[in-house]
C-alpha cells in the first residue's frame, strides 16, 4: 500500500503516523510469512532425518535377525544358542558360542545410533519449534530475531554459511544458486541475505530480494537505538532512510521503472548499487560509474541520472522503447573528495593519485561479469558510462584482468583512464567515446597529469562524443544533445550531432 501513497506525495502529520503504521504492518507480516517457512523448513527436514533414521534401524535390524539373533521390542539384540545348552559343559561350548555372537555388538550399536540420531533429530526440531517466537509478530522489529531463527534452521537442514561462493567467479556462482532447489534458495535468502546481496552472479530478483532485507533490518536497529546514535550512525541512518523512500515509491510503477537493489554499505560515506530496470532480462543494460565527493547520502541524485539516460535511450531503440532497457547507478567504491583539506594530505592527495581507482576496480570488474552471468538469453549489449573520477576507476577495471566485457565505453568530464592509449583497454577503441563539454575544468585541467593520459586527444585513439553542454556537471542536463548522445550509445545506435530524435 505504501507505494501508490509515497508516489501521490501523501505528506504531513497523519502521513508520518500513517507510514510508521503501515511499514510496522509490513514488517510483521513479513516475519510471519518467514517465521511460516522456517517452520515449514524445520518439521520437513525432521521427516527427512526421521525417515533416515527408520531406514537405518530397519537395516540393522535386518542385518542382525538374517543372523540369527533375534531383537526385542526394546530395541535389544538377543545372543543366538549356536550350542544347545545342554552341552555348557562341553570345553568347546564357550568358544564356539563367541565366534557365534562375533558381530552382536555392531547390530546392537547400530540399532542404538538409529535411535539417537531419532532422539537428536525429534529434541532439536522441538528447540527449533519452540524458538520460533509468535511474539515477533507484536513488534516491528522481529525481523533480526527471524533471522536469528533462519540461521539455526538452516544448521538443522545442513546449510552453512561456508557452502556460500566467495564471489571472485561470478559464473561459478551462478551456477551454484541454479543447482539449489527453490526451498534451498528461500532458506538461504532467510538465514544469509547479508552474504547474497553482495554477490555478482546472482540475479537482480535475488539480490535486492536480499539487500531490501538487510536495509529492513538495518533500519530497525537505527531507529531502537535512535537517541544513542553517533555521527556517523545517524547519517548513516538519514541516507538509509531516503533509500528505502525512493525504493518504496517504484512499488507500482511499471516493470521497467521497478528499482533494484543490488548492493549497499555504510563503510565510511556509504555505498549504493541500483538498477532502473531489471538488467537479466534487458537487451541494453548500461552501469554508470559516479565521480568524485558521491556517496551514500547522494544516492537519490545518481538513481535520477540513469532513469535519464533510461529515457534518453528509450528514443532510440524503436518500438520497444523503454521495456528492455536497464541503467545501473553503481557506487561501490570508495570515491574521493572534491574539497582540499590542508589538514589530511592524504584525503588531498586521494583526487589526484590512481589508489582509490585502483581499489575499486575488481569490484567493477566482478559485477559487469556478474551480469554477463545472471543475464537470461542471448547476450545483451552492455556500455559503462563513467564521470569524473569513475572514468579514471572504469578505466582502471577495463585494463586489467579480464576487462569489463563492455560492448561500449562512454567517458565524460574525465581526467585520465589511467592508461596513455585506448588500445591498453579491453573495450574495441571504436567503441570508446569520450565526450568533454569545452568549459569542464575537470577535463581541461587534470587530464593528462597524473591520471593517465588525456582521453579527449586524437592521439589517444578514442572516439569523440559531441556534447553540447556545459561546465563539468551539466552532461544529463534534460533536451541536451549530450544526454541524447549517450542514450544513442546505450542502445546500441551511433551517437551523432544532428537534430535531437
Amino acid at each position: 500500500m505504501t507505494g501508490p501513497l509515497h508516489k501521490a506525495g501523501w505528506s504531513g502529520v497523519s502521513a508520518t503516523y500513517g507510514f510508521e503504521a503501515m511499514e510496522a504492518t509490513e514488517s510483521k507480516l513479513g516475519t510471519a510469512q518467514l517465521d511460516a517457512q522456517l517452520i515449514n523448513t524445520t518439521l520437513d527436514t525432521l521427516n527427512i532425518k526421521m525417515q533416515a533414521a527408520q531406514r537405518k534401524l530397519r537395516n540393522a535390524v535386518a542385518d542382525a535377525e538374517g543372523a540369527g539373533h533375534r531383537v526385542r521390542e526394546d530395541g535389544w539384540v538377543e545372543p543366538k544358542q549356536a550350542v544347545d545348552p545342554k552341552y555348557h559343559n562341553d570345553p568347546d561350548y564357550e568358544d564356539l558360542q563367541k565366534q557365534a555372537n562375533t558381530g552382536l555388538g555392531g547390530f546392537r550399536a547400530r540399532i542404538d545410533e538409529a535411535l539417537t540420531d531419532a532422539d537428536t533429530a525429534s529434541y532439536q526440531a522441538a528447540e527449533l519449534l519452540h524458538q520460533i517466537d509468535p511474539f515477533d509478530l507484536d513488534k516491528r522489529y522481529g525481523g533480526a530475531n527471524a533471522q536469528e531463527d533462519a540461521a539455526r534452521v538452516a544448521e538443522f537442514a545442513g546449510i552453512s554459511a561456508k557452502d556460500i561462493p566467495n564471489g571472485k567467479d561470478p559464473k561459478q556462482t551462478a551456477d551454484w544458486w541454479a543447482g539449489l532447489d527453490p526451498e534451498k534458495q528461500h532458506l538461504y535468502l532467510a538465514a544469509f541475505p547479508d552474504q547474497l546481496g553482495t554477490l555478482d552472479g546472482l540475479s537482480a530478483t535475488t539480490r535486492d530480494q536480499a539487500n531490501r532485507t538487510v536495509l529492513d533490518m538495518r533500519l530497525n536497529d537505527y531507529a531502537l537505538r535512535e537517541n544513542d546514535l553517533g555521527y556517523h550512525d545517524r547519517y548513516s541512518y538519514r541516507s538509509l532512510s531516503a533509500l528505502k523512500d525512493r525504493l518504496d515509491k517504484t512499488d507500482t510503477a511499471p516493470s521497467h521503472k521497478q528499482l533494484y537493489l543490488l548492493g549497499f554499505s555504510t563503510e565510511k560515506d556509504g555505498r549504493a548499487v541500483v538498477a532502473v530496470g531489471n538488467p537479466d532480462t534487458a537487451k541494453h543494460t548500461a552501469v554508470q560509474v559516479p565521480g568524485t565527493s558521491n556517496q551514500l547520502d547522494n544516492a537519490g541524485s545518481q538513481i535520477d541520472r540513469v532513469e535519464k539516460l533510461q529515457d534518453a535511450a528509450a528514443g532510440w531503440n524503436g518500438a520497444k522503447g523503454p521495456s528492455d532497457i536497464s541503467v545501473i547507478s553503481w557506487l561501490d567504491y570508495n570515491a574521493p573528495e572534491a574539497n582540499f583539506d590542508p589538514s589530511d594530505p592524504e584525503l588531498n592527495l586521494a583526487i589526484a593519485t590512481d589508489g582509490r581507482a585502483e581499489d575499486g576496480a575488481e569490484d567493477l570488474r566482478e559485477f559487469t561479469h556478474g551480469l554477463r552471468a545472471a543475464h537470461e538469453g542471448e547476450r545483451g549489449h552492455l556500455t559503462v558510462l563513467a564521470h569524473s573520477y569513475g572514468s579514471t576507476t572504469a578505466g582502471a577495471a577495463d585494463a586489467g584482468g579480464r576487462g569489463l566485457d563492455a560492448d561500449d565505453m562512454v567517458v565524460v568530464g574525465s581526467p585520465g583512464l589511467t592508461v596513455d592509449r585506448a588500445d591498453q583497454l579491453h573495450v574495441d577503441p571504436e567503441r570508446l567515446w569520450v565526450g568533454a563539454a569545452d568549459n569542464d575544468h575537470v577535463s581541461n585541467l587534470t587530464s593528462d597529469l597524473t591520471l593517465g593520459a588525456d582521453p579527449k586527444e586524437a592521439e589517444f585513439g578514442g572516439q569523440r562524443m559531441y556534447v553540447d553542454t556545459q561546465d563539468h556537471g551539466g552532461y544529463w542536463n534534460d533536451g541536451s544533445q549530450s544526454l541524447e548522445n549517450m542514450g544513442a550509445i546505450i542502445a546500441g545506435q551511433q551517437p551523432g550531432a544532428g537534430a535531437i530524435p
